[in-house]
This record gives C-alpha cells, structure tokens and sequence, in this order.
C-alpha cells in the first residue's frame, strides 16, 4: 500500500505543474485528463494531448469533456452518449421527411383548386354539352373529395411534425453538454466559441467561415432532405481537407467554420482556395428522382487573429469576408491570395 501512495504522490506532484503550465483549471475533470497523463495508464490519450500541446490548441472545457468521454468514461456513458446523438440525428431527419412531404401535398392543393377553376369556367361558359357536364360534374365531386383528404393528411402532419418538434426540444435540454452536431458529425458553434475564447494571438489563430451558395434554393427545389445529404457531402470534404492544426465546425444553418492554429493568413486562404475547388467536384443524387445535383458551390471568409483583437472581432472579421465574397459573386475566397 505505501509503494501504491508513494506512486500517486509522485504523480500528483508531476500533474500540477502541467496544469499550470498550460494554464488549465484544476476542476475534476481536467485533473484526471493529466494525472492520466502522466501516469501513462492511456497511449493513445497522451498522444492526443500531445497533438493538442504541438499545435498550440488549448484544451477547453469541451475538448476536456470529449477526452475524458473517449478514454476515462465507462462504456455504459458513452453508449448513452452515443444513442443520444444517433436519436437526434433520426429526428432531424423524419422532421425534414415530414416538412417535404407537407409542401408536396400543398403543391397537389394548388394544382387540384386550379383544375376545379378550370372545368367551373367550362361550365359557367357552356362549352360543354349535357353529357359531358354529367361527367364534369361528377369529376368536380371527386376532386373535392381529394382536397378534403389532402387537407386532413395535411393537418395530420402538421400535428405530427408539431409532436417532433417538442420531442427534440426535450432530447436538447437533456443534452446541454453536445459538443457535435448530429446531421454532419463536426464539433458544433459551442464549441468553437469557447476555443476562440481560449486562444492567444501568439498562436497563430486564423478562423475560416463557409457558407454553402443558394442553399436555400436546393430546400426550395429538391427537399430538405436532400438538403440533409448536401450538408453532410460538403462537411465530409471540410473535415477531409483538415490536417491537425485545423478543426471544422458545423457552425449553424448552411454554415461551416474552420479554425486554425500555428497558421498565417496566407495558409488560412490556401486552404480556403483547396477546399472551395473540393467542393466543386460534390455529386448528390436525389433519392425520390433518381437524379444528381451538382456544381454546389460555397463562397469563404478568412481572417487572422492579431495583437489587440477582442476575441470577437476574429468571427467578425471572417463574417466581413465571407460577406464580401457572396458580394461579389460567390463561390471565391476572400480575402484574395497575394
């Protein structure tokens, strides 16, 4: 027993220290990421924070929950954790299913109420004979009788939808601590806010917001759905272009950001330029027609975080570019490489 003490004691006296070097809080969580550490009892939780310590990326309070989720929780927590984000993934995609399906059939109302018009002016204007205004009559009947069912089914799933909606509020405060977004997989604003919070302008920082052109558009046309798939194919490309010192972001809507240490300004644009070129080269093809959309493109804002920056004024500065870029034609980065 006293060999065990001694043991811990000679750990502890290594921990704090890193603790301190690194500017860590000594909260429970943090301390038992680095008495791990330096106990060696993780190979692979020392190379990441090894990674992290090489790229100048300050370990957060959710980058802290995310190692501690990987290597020191059980398997029971992290298979909850697990199902949480997989059950959010399914709502989001039935709640897309169902709003789809809802603008179809109010498609189908409109085109039912101007066939009703159509065959009333036939009637009104006596261009038909008795015969034939029989048949018309009766085709009115049952036209009607459609878009009374229409109408129904369309409140069902207005009701349905509604249902959806309160379910994933729920799963949302039960889940406060989500550190991704459950459609694309990428860390969420959450956590990009606090690690912009927690970085230092001799690191290095360089922030790159994306945004997906005419997103809207590909809604309007194809479903949300397929816009589902779109926003999944283009952060998969995001997330392939990344190396160690960039990490992407799904930063909310048609939105992606990435974040960048021991970067310039110009590394941060070349990396902007590979990944708009990327993205060009995405095929996705639309389940209910068989067909595939392509040439989606995504315009690209870039700044650099300097001496005296409020650490807002980064996404600031990005937010300007991206701007000026969708300004300006979309589908290019700014600033322009010099």
């Amino acid at each position: 027993m006293s060999d065990e003490l001694e043991t811990s004691f000679q750990t502890l006296k290594q921990t704090i220290p890193l603790l301190l070097k690194h500017k860590i809080s000594a909260i429970p969580t943090n301390y038992a990421l680095w008495y791990t550490y330096v106990s060696g009892q993780s190979e692979q939780l020392n190379a990441e924070l090894d990674k992290m310590i090489e790229s100048g990326r300050p370990l957060t309070s959710s980058r802290a929950q995310e190692l501690h989720r990987n290597y020191l929780s059980d398997q029971q927590e992290v298979g909850t954790w697990q199902l949480r984000q997989s059950l959010e993934a399914m709502l989001i995609e039935l709640s897309q299913s169902l709003t789809d399906t809802r603008t179809d059939t109010q498609g189908f109302k409109n085109t039912m109420d101007n066939c009703l018009a159509d065959l009333e002016k036939v009637e009104n204007e006596g261009w038909s004979v008795e015969e034939v205004m029989n048949l018309v009559r009766e085709m009115v009947r049952e036209t009607q009788q459609i878009k009374r069912a229409t109408l129904d089914f369309t409140a069902s799933l207005a009701s349905a939808e509604k249902e959806i909606d309160q379910l994933r509020q729920q799963l949302a405060e039960s889940q406060k601590d989500a550190l991704y977004d459950a459609l694309t997989g990428l860390y969420n604003r959450r956590v990009l806010n606090e690690e912009i919070a927690a970085m230092e302008a001799d690191q290095g920082v360089c922030l790159i917001m994306i945004d997906i052109d005419h997103f809207k558009s590909i809604n309007d046309q194809y479903g949300h759905q397929m816009g589902d798939r779109v926003l999944k194919a283009i952060a998969k490309r995001i997330k392939d272009s990344c190396r160690d010192n960039a990490i992407p972001y799904r930063f909310g809507g048609e939105e992606f950001s990435v974040l960048m240490t021991a970067s310039k300004l110009s590394q941060a644009i070349h990396l902007a330029e590979s990944m708009r070129r990327t993205m060009e080269k995405v095929s996705v093809i639309d389940r209910r027609t068989g067909k595939t959309l392509d040439g989606i493109t995504a315009s690209f804002g870039v700044a650099e975080y300097k001496q005296g920056m409020r650490r807002s004024d980064l996404l600031e500065q990005a937010d300007k570019q991206l701007y000026e870029a969708k300004r300006l034609g979309r589908n290019r980065v700014m600033p322009m490489q010099t």
